[in-house]
């Protein structure tokens, strides 16, 4: 099933995968480098500062082993002695220690940079499953390490042999020399020793590091599926978009028809286009548009206004130009202002009509639309 599913994963991982990965912990990783750079960091420690390490170990080593009559006959002070012996040697090795530490910080960012994952904090105890351990060890990624652990213990093994019987005569001549300078001697032998050691796993290094970045790689791929299943998370989902959009409208349409009780005069098609208006002389430059719609939501617009005692004019030309050119919430263009001057008109003479009597007003017969604005 998995070797299916690495069938299946043949594109590249998107830049989303990458990061998500990095969140988790998930980045190339290189055992190889990290020891190699905390060994050659260890060799050249000791090949500049071996020989003064190793003179105060033995400075100590002999001081630890001389007894002074006080301490030989008060027992009591024994123990600290043997604390005081213990810090002592700790200072000894702590340049080495502190910058080994460091090193080993440093080290990991050679290959993935700075990272702070909080979930490799939290244990895993799918790891505990010992049906997961053998699967591990008998998989494609187990029989890698293992090779990888033959090739160090092979070259690491016979480079050492070569230095060492190499050096035999100087290890022999420490035999003759003076204490002082014979640990200098081999305080650098050792050093030396150890970074050529060290130094032959620089091969090792230069395979590891573009195995990992590409095992890396290649555990992160995703099939087209998976990018499907991203771009579409991305984007939205489009019945939830199609569902959002329907919303929107719907919160729109509703806004919209608790405007047309507001509304001055609704003209229509008289059918299939209903346009309402409003104007306000001292808050609007010109009138605006606060409802329209064509069919069944022209009919309710128009429903609205019988409800409300609002005009409801047939004037067609003028609704399909308002409906066709003018936003809802916008006001009209320049080109419908005198149009629409002589709806207004008619309704304001109206309403004065209804309250005060008189001659009852007539709509002008002919109100004028550019013939560029009316989509019969």
């Amino acid at each position: 099933m998995a070797d299916d599913n690495d069938l299946e994963r043949t594109e590249p991982a998107s830049p989303r995968r990458l990061e998500k990965a990095r969140e988790e912990g998930q980045v190339a990783r290189s055992q190889e480098l990290t020891t190699f750079t905390m060994l050659m960091a260890a060799s050249g420690s000791l090949w500049i500062i071996g020989s003064l390490i190793i003179q105060k170990l033995s400075a100590l080593l002999e001081s630890g082993l001389q007894i002074e009559r006080e301490i030989a006959f008060n027992p009591a002070l024994l123990l600290p002695r043997l604390f005081q012996l213990a810090l002592d040697g700790l200072l000894a090795i702590a340049p080495l220690l502190g910058w080994l530490v460091i090193v080993a910080l440093v080290s990991p960012m050679l290959l993935s940079g700075w990272l702070f994952s909080s979930k490799a904090l939290f244990p895993d105890f799918k790891r505990l499953n010992p049906v997961n351990g053998f699967k591990r060890i008998f998989s494609s990624h187990g029989l890698i390490e293992l090779v990888k652990a033959i090739a160090k213990v092979a070259v690491i093994g016979g480079v050492a042999a070569g230095i060492i019987w190499s050096y035999k005569q100087d290890v022999l001549d420490l035999i003759g020399m003076p204490l002082d300078t014979g640990l200098t001697s081999m305080g650098r032998l050792i050093g030396l020793t150890f970074m050529l050691i060290v130094g032959a796993m620089l091969l090792l290094v230069v395979i590891d590091v573009p195995f990992q970045l590409w095992n890396h790689a290649r555990q992160l791929r995703m099939s087209k599926e998976d990018l499907r299943k991203e771009a579409k998370e991305d984007e939205g989902d489009p019945q939830v978009k199609a569902r959002i959009r329907s919303m929107q409208r719907e919160m729109a349409r509703r806004r919209m028809m608790a405007e047309v009780p507001r509304a001055d005069v609704v003209v229509t098609n008289p059918t299939h286009y209903a346009v309402a208006l409003k104007y306000q002389d001292h808050s609007m430059r010109a009138p605006k548009v606060v409802a329209k719609g064509s069919q069944l939501i022209a009919a309710r617009i128009r429903e609205l206004a019988d409800e409300h005692h609002i005009p409801v004019l047939e004037v067609p030309p003028l609704a399909r130009a308002l409906y066709h050119h003018v936003e809802l919430d916008t006001e009209i263009p320049e080109t419908l202002y005198t149009a629409v001057a002589h709806v207004l008109a008619y309704v304001f003479q109206l309403r004065r009509y209804q309250t005060a009597g008189g001659t009852a007003p007539q709509l002008s017969p002919e109100i004028a639309v550019p013939v560029e604005l009316d989509h019969a």
